[in-house]
């Protein structure tokens, strides 16, 4: 673990969502209880690594697409988890310098990972928040010293839905953050397709005693863009969302999701460029 960890009660016998991540994408800020839920998890599901290799990639592409073609300079990236190779900030300066991104997560083992975020490129800024997902006026109120709220915002909901474990309140809740950002705001959301393997390895995951994170099906999913736009290609796969030209297609991920825009999407451009100017 980095300096800053050592008044923090950490927890090391009770797996925790952060770390188990953080051991599925090979990382090392993880505990043996978090190891062996993993190592669990992937017996019953085997394509829980997968999984969250997808998600990584595309967090990655989405971003790429969405700082180079579509002119986003404000990203809002809830549910923030531990840093990782090619974090939001990362990817959205190497293409736009002056891209802003404020990461958000209230959990104290983030937190104390979080300076790894906020380096920037001169030109950009990046933040952390410390606040709930569940509580949008908290973190609008604390994203908004770093971002200009009546500009578009991508908002990037990545794999971290699943923890409101009712679905209509998962959607109103996605729901209330989009209506309150500015019109060509856009919302970048994936998470796990139900069925009976990702069920099981749901109630796994949760009776283990780490936060539960339940599956949605692609009616919810749906239901968390309501009012937006959804372009081709759609709601489906994530590997199939703009796949990288020179890799070997795969079988499809049962890691769901879309790129969302609130606008008609020919018209998401204009709104961007004419907010910046």
């Amino acid at each position: 673990m980095t300096d800053g960890t050592q008044d923090l009660d950490l927890q090391p016998e009770k797996p925790h969502s952060a770390r188990f991540w953080n051991y599925l994408l090979g990382g090392k800020d993880n505990f043996a209880a978090d190891q062996e839920l993993g190592e669990q998890i992937k017996r019953e599901y085997p394509v829980m690594v997968d999984l969250a290799l997808a998600t990584r990639a595309f967090l990655g592409r989405a971003v790429r697409h969405l700082a180079g073609e579509q002119g986003y300079r404000q990203f809002l990236d809830i549910g923030t988890g531990l840093p990782t190779a090619d974090n939001t900030h990362e990817v959205a300066q190497r293409v736009a310098p002056d891209a802003r991104i404020v990461y958000v997560d209230h959990d104290p083992i983030v937190l104390a990972h979080a300076r790894a975020l906020l380096t920037s490129t001169p030109e950009g800024a990046t933040d952390y928040v410390d606040a709930d997902l569940a509580d949008p006026d908290t973190v609008l109120a604390h994203a908004a010293r770093t971002l200009d709220l009546d500009r578009p915002v991508a908002l990037m909901l990545m794999s971290v839905i699943g923890h409101i474990t009712d679905p209509a309140e998962a959607a109103a809740l996605v729901q209330e953050y989009t209506a309150r950002l500015a019109p060509g705001s856009c919302l970048v959301l994936c998470t796990t397709l139900a069925s009976p393997e990702a069920d099981a390895a749901s109630d796994s995951y949760g009776s283990s005693g780490a936060v539960p994170y339940v599956t949605s099906s692609a009616e919810a999913m749906a239901a968390m863009a309501k009012g937006l736009t959804i372009p081709p290609p759609g709601l489906g796969p994530i590997n199939r969302w703009f796949p990288d030209p020179h890799a070997a297609p795969g079988p499809d991920s049962e890691q769901w999701g879309y790129v969302a825009y609130k606008a008609a999407y020919e018209l998401v451009r204009d709104c961007v460029e004419d907010a910046g100017s």
